[in-house]
């Protein structure tokens, strides 16, 4: 038996003070139990390990970068908020994996997992059930992990790749007890009695085959107890939304990958070109740069194109003096980036081009200076749209009479979407977190500022007519100035332009 470093780190202190509100004295009274060191078999799992893979993962890493210590710190943190917010009750976490999704009969998606379900365990298979128990008889927030696995099917792993099964399971992710899928009946027996508090996302199962297989009975048998069901989704979120340093280096280098890729797909640019070779190219760069796949199916607009916000059919022919908007990202190691640029095909900016463009990077750059805590999306939206506000009037979009009662309105005739979202695991982190809470060090947002004219719009000077542009950065919260995770994805119009003119 090895006692896991993560006991050393939170040890009960004396001389803390007797505010029972102090979160410091709260989280440094937690406890966690010593964890045995386990062998991972010596065979290929369900997903990569520090065994089969050594060059991504090193010796007590889950996933990479990440330990098993930081994935239990999660688990006791969110164990210690619900004993927080429910004392004296003995609580049951389930979280579902995601299923495998199917294109055609036989034929499956890339699987990509839960990611609430991920960031507690780190286990990237399908068909799994994690459980987080309360142990009675010892101090709060004491409790034990468990993970319920597929059972290893040599037949079926002749098709689709190897299993971890519950002995691979254990070692890789460090939880307490790991048993077949089938064997969780045996626990939802138990969480049926009245004393019992179990937190489920029942509303919105995100396996609806293990939900109706092994939960449905649960949840319409605790709907009629004195302790019903309680979503968990909500608490999860709130502490994904702030990052751990291990966490924000693994989205630094899916930053600097998508840098890399979008310096790349202007290098190629060349007119005319076809917005599918640009798509091409971007996905290509990501991948042979390591990333596991992209974050999201990218937007490659040209011309008018890029005044539609999701145009994703990336189908059509970029000609000579037209601009691309590409919104790209890619996933590496779990955790994503989000960035956009615009730039013209050519490598060379009109004069309308250049002035739609600067007045959208003017805007940016004040909007990225406030990112600092204490302040909200909500706030720096607001600033969003009184910048641009001005800028329209002064590239003649707008009337300069416009009055301050209806400016916000026109505004947002030409940027109809706001100016960034929570990021982390998802491309749109934490969507249950409103935009409205301040800002703390350690958040990652995006900033992501536009101005879209569409060519049919008769009110817009008629240059400025069919231009669209958004710049999009990445951005880590600190005390001090703010981290942009894409600060080498080039933006500046001269930047821009020596990259374009150096390609083929």
């Amino acid at each position: 038996m090895v006692w896991s470093p993560a006991q050393r780190l939170i040890q009960p202190v004396r001389g803390m003070c007797s505010s029972s509100d102090c979160k410091f004295c709260f989280f440094r009274s937690l406890s966690i139990q010593p964890v045995q060191q386990r062998k991972i078999p010596n065979r290929y799992l369900g997903q990569p390990s520090p065994f089969t893979h050594p060059h991504l993962l090193k010796l007590g890493e889950v996933t990479p970068g990440l330990s098993q210590v930081e994935y239990a710190l999660r688990r006791h943190k969110l164990m210690a908020q619900l004993h927080k917010e429910v004392p004296g009750m003995d609580h049951t976490v389930i979280v579902l994996s995601n299923p495998t999704y199917y294109m055609s009969n036989d034929i499956p998606y890339t699987f990509h997992q839960d990611t609430n379900f991920l960031y507690l365990c780190g286990f990237q298979e399908p068909d799994s059930i994690l459980v987080l128990q309360s142990m009675p008889g010892k101090s709060l927030p004491s409790h034990k992990a468990l993970l319920f696995v597929p059972r290893r099917d040599p037949s079926r792993e002749l098709w689709d790749g190897p299993r971890s099964g519950t002995d691979g399971a254990l070692a890789l992710t460090g939880v307490d007890e790991a048993y077949t899928i089938e064997e969780f009946r045996h626990l939802v027996a138990k969480l049926k009695d009245e004393s019992s508090m179990v937190w489920y996302d029942f509303a919105k199962p995100v396996h609806p085959q293990l939900h109706s297989d092994y939960l449905l009975h649960l949840a319409e048998v605790k709907a009629r107890s004195k302790n019903r069901i309680q979503a968990i989704r909500q608490l999860v979120q709130n502490l994904r939304l702030v990052k751990s340093p291990a966490e924000i280096e693994r989205m630094k280098i899916a930053g600097k990958v998508t840098s890399q890729a979008f310096i790349e797909t202007m290098f190629a640019s060349k007119a005319p070109v076809e917005e599918a070779f640009l798509y091409a190219k971007f996905e290509f760069e990501c991948r042979a740069r390591g990333a596991d796949i992209l974050a999201y199916p990218p937007v490659v607009a040209g011309g008018n194109r890029s005044n539609t916000l999701h145009y994703v059919k990336n189908n059509q022919l970029i000609k000579d003096g037209e601009m691309v908007l590409l919104d790209g990202g890619c996933e590496s190691s779990c955790y994503v980036s989000d960035i956009t640029r615009t730039w013209p095909i050519n490598g060379r900016f009109t004069s309308p081009q250049a002035e739609l463009y600067q007045a959208v990077l003017e805007v940016q750059k004040s909007c990225l200076r406030l990112c600092s805590p204490g302040v909200s999306l909500d706030n720096i939206y607001s600033l969003m749209l009184t910048l641009i506000g001005q800028k329209l009037k002064d590239l003649g979009i707008l009337q300069k009479s416009t009055p301050e009662s209806h400016l916000f309105k026109a505004v947002r005739k030409y940027c109809p979407h706001h100016v960034g979202h929570y990021l982390g695991m998802d491309v749109h982190d934490t969507p249950e977190v409103s935009r409205s809470i301040p800002l703390q060090p350690g958040m990652v947002i995006t900033i992501e500022p536009g101005i879209y004219i569409p060519e049919d719009d008769a009110s817009a000077p008629e240059r400025f007519r069919g231009i669209g542009v958004r710049i999009e950065d990445d951005v880590v919260v600190t005390e001090n100035i703010p981290l942009i995770l894409s600060a080498d994805c080039p933006k500046e119009i001269y930047d821009i332009e020596q990259v374009c003119g150096c390609g083929p």
